[in-house]
């Protein structure tokens, strides 16, 4: 409540810099959404995974030029950016979507279902929009072509960014988000502020729920490996068992969450979520490997529990009489949502959403969109997909094969974007 009265406060201040939205903007956003629809479906039966996004970056880049959009392919791989300058003076807004599937086999019966297949660390398996991906590509098109069917009364210039990779690039590969800051996607035109939205399984369709500041979870990738001396199953004193240190790595690792963070700054997991070592039963092998994920919402906490597993694992390690390396690599920031921007852009989403708006908790999850957030202003928010009168404890979780979004909502997302882009104003 309190956000939501300093909005009001904030853009009554800049009311008289905004532009008025026309009067057929209700109609156009009604008379693109069997397009969108229609665009999402096609994209949800054929997915393409990281970095491999080829057709889907054709397919978007053909659109967007065919209405008359500035239109740039080839970014960060199979990115595309389209520009669109409004008839008005004004900032320079970007939108954002991120269009790659996931390693996912499709369990949802439905007439539109993904049966795509494709190699994924050396496995044949199918691919999903298990995360949505498909519903914002269809969102910010849509918005694509209603801005363009108002372009003379748009004030400023607006970027739309259609980011591939954002699940993660291969290994050995470039990609998502950071790469597209890397090659300037926010420099050229130099973006005032971005926007982006993530629709969610367990929120009510046409909901939008955010949180100012700190949002979603840096994440961080973990593997650890250690090294005994391998012997028979029967002597273990003859050897160092790797696996034995591991099991009490993996202890000592939680409790570096519970007993050693400060944990009303924010949250914290440390997740193992492999573990590989040795071949028999009867053997102690020379090695095992953990795999694990790290996600924070305190940048200077990432950072401590960063050293502090470092220092865990050598200590335990070493009093088993093993050896441990240890590899931390940041696949995403803090995604942090400018309070400032936030207070101003609440009343943009009460417009849209017709008051269907909620801040809430934290989120572990993670986004590369906190990336952008390291060049302009950023509000990264969610759009509700769950169909009216389902249960949100009940709904599929996001990359699972049952994972299943409601369309009804969709215009709320087209909505929210066109608000934005009118409403905001830059700060002199």
């Amino acid at each position: 409540m309190r956000y939501l009265l300093a909005a009001v406060l904030l853009s009554t201040s800049a009311a008289s810099a905004q532009q008025a939205l026309p009067g057929n903007y209700q109609q156009l956003v009604t008379g693109i959404t069997p397009k969108m629809v229609e665009w999402r479906r096609h994209f949800h039966e054929n997915p393409e995974l990281s970095n491999r996004e080829v057709k889907t970056g054709a397919y978007i880049a053909a659109y967007l030029k065919s209405i008359g959009l500035d239109v740039k392919t080839g970014v960060a791989g199979n990115g595309v950016t389209a520009v669109l300058k409004g008839g008005k003076p004004g900032p320079v807004v970007a939108l954002r979507a991120d269009i790659d599937a996931l390693p996912v086999t499709e369990r949802v019966a439905l007439p539109f279902a993904s049966k795509a297949t494709a190699t994924f660390n050396d496995q044949t398996v199918g691919i999903m929009h298990a995360c949505g991906h498909d519903a914002h590509i269809s969102i910010l098109m849509a918005t694509a072509t209603v801005l363009k069917q108002m372009q003379q009364s748009v004030p400023g210039t607006v970027v739309f960014i259609f980011q591939p990779a954002e699940e993660g690039a291969p290994d050995g590969e470039e990609g998502g988000a950071a790469l597209m800051v890397k090659q300037g996607v926010m420099d050229n035109p130099k973006v005032d502020v971005i926007f982006g939205l993530h629709i969610q399984s367990g929120v009510p369709a046409g909901e939008i729920q955010y949180k100012s500041g700190a949002f979603m979870a840096s994440s961080d990738w973990l593997k650890i490996k250690v090294k005994g001396k391998g012997a028979h199953g029967s002597a273990p004193w003859k050897g160092v068992d790797p696996i034995a240190v591991s099991s009490q790595i993996i202890e000592g690792l939680q409790h570096i969450v519970s007993r050693q963070m400060e944990l009303t700054k924010g949250p914290a997991v440390i997740t193992i979520g492999a573990i590989h070592g040795g071949v028999r039963n009867n053997i102690i092998p020379e090695t095992c490997e953990m795999l694990g994920t790290i996600r924070t919402l305190d940048s200077k906490m990432q950072q401590e529990i960063h050293e502090r597993i470092r220092n865990t694992v050598k200590h335990i390690a070493a009093s088993g009489g093993a050896e441990a390396e240890v590899i931390i690599d940041t696949k995403t920031l803090v995604t942090y949502n400018d309070p400032t921007l936030v207070r101003q852009s609440l009343p943009s989403l009460e417009k849209a959403a017709g008051g269907a708006v909620k801040e809430r908790d934290w989120d572990t999850g993670a986004e590369d969109f906190s990336f952008y957030g390291t060049k302009a202003p950023a509000f990264f928010f969610y759009l509700g997909g769950l169909p009216q009168g389902k249960d949100p404890k009940t709904a599929p979780s996001h990359h699972t094969p049952d994972f299943y979004i409601d369309e009804s909502g969709f215009a709320t997302g087209v909505k929210a974007f066109c608000q934005l882009v009118f409403d905001y104003v830059k700060p002199k």
